[in-house]
């Protein structure tokens, strides 16, 4: 078991939530579903929580009303090493969501996912600055990574 384990709250959703993100993520499954019972305060038989993977990361999503929100303060990174997979991963993760700058985005949950290419932090880090402001200032003004064309402002 990992030591530390996101736990995300929903309204209502995180079954609903659970079932989109595992069709998104490859290597994912429920671990285990624990339902209200007579005592509440959900109405009994409904999910209380539900405990996931995503690509062995472990997550609990819980059923527990509408006091609480996310916001961008707490985001999801996703390492991707192709043009494929940002694309699919961005359209399916956006998709009901909204789109934000630089990779960021909002899934139709609240829920905020950042999808990053690996090659991004390779070529921010560069130890030339005049290379790597090149490929911050790419990137600034895109809302989806696309990989070639921070590989064309770092050759520039």
């Amino acid at each position: 078991m990992q030591k530390i384990t996101p736990f995300l709250w929903f309204d209502d959703q995180a079954e609903e939530a659970v079932n989109h993100y595992m069709s998104v993520f490859d290597d994912s499954r429920i671990l285990e579903v624990q339902r209200y019972g007579e005592a509440g305060p959900g109405a009994p038989g409904t999910v209380m929580t539900i405990s996931f993977e995503l690509a062995g990361q472990r997550f609990t999503a819980l059923n527990g009303g509408p006091q609480f929100t996310f916001t961008e303060a707490v985001s999801f990174t996703v390492d991707c090493v192709t043009q494929e997979e940002v694309d699919t991963l961005w359209e399916k993760l956006s998709d009901g969501g909204e789109e934000g700058p630089c990779g960021w985005l909002k899934d139709k949950f609240g829920l905020s996912w950042q999808i990053t290419p690996r090659i991004l932090p390779e070529l921010l880090g560069d130890p030339d600055p005049v290379k790597s402001q090149r490929v911050m200032k790419a990137m600034l003004e895109m809302k989806k990574i696309d990989i070639q064309a921070l590989r064309d402002a770092y050759e520039r």
